[in-house]
């Protein structure tokens, strides 16, 4: 009771006063103190998208208007959503810093918003067997994976030796779209090797598992962490302005190489285990994810 009662006379009352004193002492608005007081990256960007999305009850009605328009831009207008935060403010043009500071955070947090629609409208789209691009992406992963072994026919039971359930891979990309089929092509392209080691890991005679079909269920455990938010951290501190896909394509790579490395480590009794193993995993990310300052790449 006594604390709900604290926190209302503070977001009401106290809050406005403090702000107004911290103003006349320093000559800087909330704004550009959090600027002052923080870390380029996550920190920084997410104090932005705190204040822009639950502390509008200490903004004036045009502030708050302001504000909301700002994380929701597209790029080019973003310079001016800059200058329209910085007269209502009243904070001199002139201040360059506070300028490219504020920019770059706005960039991030509608750069990620974007980046979500994109990797959502790419996860809607199902594997399409009569599609030629599918196709021929489905048979470059095959190449990438096994460059010294031709397949025999489009339908064939050799799609089980990188990891496929059955005859047809196009059946277990229904959860993900191709969403999940870009994801294993995007790592067997930039980090062959690894995923060839992976591959040959996989194929372990007690501690095996379905490499094609783990790396699907890999790409729903990136989606999902992208979805809830939890992504924000790693990538306003990876990417100085608008996250892109090959961000989220980097993310899941790190995810794949990490998660062998786990279920080795961890030594399960059967692949009958695996869901359990899994959200093991997914609370070990999770968990890494709430540090403000957290990278997960595979070149760090």
């Amino acid at each position: 009771m006594l604390v709900c009662l604290w926190g209302f006379l503070y977001s009401h009352y106290f809050r406005f006063w403090l702000k107004w004193v911290l103003r006349l002492l320093t000559g800087k608005c909330e704004l550009q103190r959090l600027f002052d007081g923080s870390r380029a990256g996550a920190q920084r960007t997410l104090r932005v998208d705190y204040i822009s999305a639950l502390l509008f009850k200490s903004f004036t009605v045009l502030t708050l208007q302001v504000l909301r328009n700002a994380v929701h831009v597209e790029e080019a207008e973003v310079e001016k959503c800059v200058r329209d935060v910085m007269k209502e403010k009243k904070i001199e043009q002139k201040d360059t810093g506070f300028k490219i500071n504020l920019q770059v955070s706005l960039l991030q947090i509608s750069g990620y918003k974007k980046l979500y629609l994109n990797v959502e409208n790419l996860r809607k789209v199902p594997y399409d067997s009569d599609n030629e691009e599918h196709e021929e992406q489905l048979i470059e992963l095959w190449n990438l994976l096994m460059p010294h072994e031709s397949l025999k026919a489009r339908i064939t039971k050799q799609w089980c030796d990188i990891g496929f359930q059955g005859d047809d891979p196009k059946t277990d990309f229904r959860g993900m779209g191709l969403l999940g089929l870009v994801n294993l092509v995007y790592f067997s392209k930039h980090y062959t090797d690894e995923a060839r080691q992976i591959l040959s890991r996989s194929n372990h005679p007690e501690l095996g598992y379905s490499y094609a079909i783990v790396g699907i269920n890999l790409t729903e455990m990136a989606y999902s962490l992208l979805k809830n938010g939890a992504l924000k951290s790693h990538l306003y501190n990876v990417v100085c302005g608008l996250p892109q896909l090959e961000h989220f394509h980097q993310f899941y790579c790190y995810l794949v190489y990490e998660f062998d490395r786990f279920w080795f480590e961890e030594e399960p009794e059967s692949i009958m285990h695996f869901n359990q193993y899994r959200e093991k995993f997914h609370e070990k990310i999770k968990g890494l994810l709430l540090d403000c300052n957290v990278i997960l790449t595979l070149q760090n």
